[in-house]
């Protein structure tokens, strides 16, 4: 009787945790979908942005130097934001599900107490 409410609590346990990481993926997937999209208009957004700094410098030095300087400002802004990606790519904690696991930890040590009796 025990092995099997056991056995009962631990395919609803599994439901759980599948239901939860399945509602988590889907917030997941909207929100990449909306941050890729806002993505693809900044964009179009700094190209104008490059475009209106090159042009400006350009009137102080030859066009040529002026695209040089923004392009390696660009390069330099990008290594440091990938620096700092990484970094924070290290502190991600894997994905799980939290509230899962910690019912069956729970439950563990229910049955555990249940078994010493």
């Amino acid at each position: 009787m025990l092995s099997e409410q056991v056995s009962v609590l631990i395919r609803n346990e599994l439901k759980l945790a599948q239901l939860e990481m399945a509602g988590k993926g889907k917030q997941a997937a909207l929100g990449a979908g909306m941050f890729g999209a806002g993505g693809m208009v900044a964009v179009y957004g700094v190209g104008c942005l490059l475009a209106c700094a090159i042009i400006a410098i350009s009137g102080v030095v030859a066009a040529w130097l002026a695209a040089l300087i923004v392009g390696v400002a660009l390069l330099a802004a990008a290594g440091g934001l990938a620096l700092m990606g990484k970094g924070r790519l290290r502190k991600a904690t894997p994905p799980m599900p939290a509230q899962a696991v910690a019912d069956v930890k729970a439950d563990v040590e229910e049955v555990r107490e249940r078994a010493q009796r």
